[in-house]
């Protein structure tokens, strides 16, 4: 494991913070892995189902969704099959949703480690992002296994889906720093996180394609980073669903400022965490 020390960090300008923090991942990567898998251990410790539950929660959403909005409100799914079109979206949704969840709290569930050593507290809302690809690729492997029963073959947009993996980390990774640090000052965050959640769910096209929206709405979603995500990843899934390219452009511009923003939040407030927490 790399070598915990002492030292305090010091606030810079931009550039210096983004690139000390790649440094940190870097220097402190055997750490991050350790804390990662840590995070794994103690989700499904005791848990009867074990990693079944990456799948049990976006299979019965959808289920839900299915009936309800696929059937009963007749939503349209763009021509993929609605069961299909919803789970595609629930994976990465499921993983980015319990992501914020866990990170959120992070600094305030490991305050015995924070106030006890130096290292970089980054590491701990990191170790929830890495941890969480664990579920995102057992519901991918199910995902694959409904693309054969429904007889669905991905084209070469499919050689995208690493850098919708990726995007998907980083918006996860940029808004978990900003709920952790905000919540070691104001436990407020807790209680509200969950009820965003529940709203972002909604204005995410999960339950429904882009297309169904009226163009001015359309441009108002743009502004969601998640909703460039998913539709990206169902143009990657589905060779007749074309690749939003203006609306995944928009997700990764705000998913780049997040991630900036994140950043310099969290190294500026890193300071004041052990008195506080």
């Amino acid at each position: 494991m790399a070598a915990i020390d002492t030292r305090l960090p010091v606030v810079r300008g931009t550039s210096s913070v983004n690139v000390e923090f790649i440094s940190d991942f870097w220097h402190y990567r055997e750490l991050l892995y350790f804390l990662a898998w840590r995070e794994v251990k103690v989700r499904y410790k005791q848990a009867a189902l074990g990693a079944a539950w990456a799948i049990i929660q976006p299979l019965f959403t959808m289920i839900i969704f299915t009936l309800f909005f696929g059937r009963l409100a007749g939503v349209p799914s763009d021509g993929i099959p609605y069961p299909l079109f919803s789970f595609c979206a629930l994976v990465p949704w499921t993983y980015f949703a319990g992501t914020l969840s866990l990170a959120g709290n992070s600094l305030v569930s490991n305050a015995n480690l924070v106030t006890k050593v130096y290292f970089p507290r980054v590491l701990l809302p990191a170790a929830t992002v890495v941890s969480g690809m664990l579920d995102f690729l057992i519901g991918s492997v199910f995902l694959f296994f409904m693309m054969i029963y429904y007889h669905v073959k991905p084209g070469w947009n499919l050689l995208f889906v690493p850098v919708f993996v990726v995007s998907l980390m980083l918006l996860a990774l940029g808004i978990s720093m900003l709920l952790a640090a905000i919540n070691v000052r104001y436990r407020d965050v807790k209680y509200a996180l969950p009820f965003i959640i529940q709203i972002w769910l909604f204005v995410t096209p999960i339950i429904y394609p882009v297309t169904f929206l009226p163009a001015k709405y359309q441009k108002v979603l743009a502004l969601n980073p998640m909703a460039g995500i998913v539709e990206g990843l169902r143009a990657c899934l589905f060779p007749n669903h074309p690749m939003p390219w203006r609306l995944v452009e928009i997700s990764w511009s705000v998913t780049a400022l997040l991630l900036i923003a994140g950043a310099l939040y969290f190294r500026k407030t890193e300071r004041t965490f052990a008195d506080i927490v």
